[in-house]
């Protein structure tokens, strides 16, 4: 991964199939700060390994900064909000805080078998999906997790009416659950709509539909 100069700019992989590329791109989006997006080709070694979940790390997305490189979605964030303090990504409440980077990091290193089985495919909508025992737990601890927040903190949004680093690292999850039509409870139902909503959302979506690339072993139906 060469540095470039000083330009800015987040490498991408696939649109329609990589969660993490989805995170990197909201997190700039909510720092405000302008960037080129370079995305690397589905055939590229290192970005397919990651799509099929066949790598121990996630290097990209990642961030060209004057000269400096920063991978993983958690670096990526904190090194923004550090940047950019004005732009909020953190809520300001101290209790908030702390919780929107616990929830954050449990989405970022758990829930293997939600990823495994029901993988990021924006151009798809899979009704019926069988959920086995391993993904129905994900499931129910990540609408454990929204709802308390939206409990405590009003909503919309998981800390209120600001957009934080906790909603860009659970707006791939509202995909998988709009993909396979999860059944939710109406406060995570609701919040789903909510975030798929948002104007930068339906703008990645609108992007993802158009990408040629197909990486085959994503777009397996499941036969009954």
């Amino acid at each position: 991964m060469p540095l470039t100069s000083h330009t800015t700019t987040l490498v991408i992989s696939s649109r329609n199939y990589s969660s993490w590329s989805l995170r990197g791109w909201l997190l700039v989006r909510l720092a405000g700060l302008p960037c080129e997006v370079r995305r690397v080709e589905s055939t590229d070694a290192v970005a397919r390994a990651e799509l099929l979940l066949q790598t121990a790390s996630i290097r990209i997305p990642y961030l060209e900064h004057e000269g400096m490189q920063v991978w993983d979605v958690l670096a990526i964030a904190e090194y923004l909000h550090e940047l950019f303090p004005q732009a909020q990504m953190m809520p300001a409440d101290r209790a908030a805080r702390a919780r929107c980077r616990s929830i954050s990091g449990e989405i970022h290193a758990g829930f293997a078998a939600l990823r495994a089985s029901l993988p990021v495919n924006l151009r798809a909508f899979r009704p019926n999906f069988p959920i086995w025992s391993g993904v129905r737990a994900d499931i129910e601890r990540v609408t454990e997790i929204w709802s308390e927040c939206i409990e405590t903190w009003g909503g919309p949004y998981l800390f209120g009416a600001r957009l934080t680093v906790a909603d860009a690292m659970y707006a791939p999850v509202c995909t998988r659950f709009a993909t396979y039509d999860v059944d939710l409870d109406p406060i995570s139902d609701a919040y789903k709509h909510a975030i798929l909503a948002t104007p930068d959302m339906r703008s990645w979506i609108a992007e993802a539909k158009q990408e040629p690339d197909e990486v085959s072993e994503l777009e397996v139906e499941v036969e009954f």
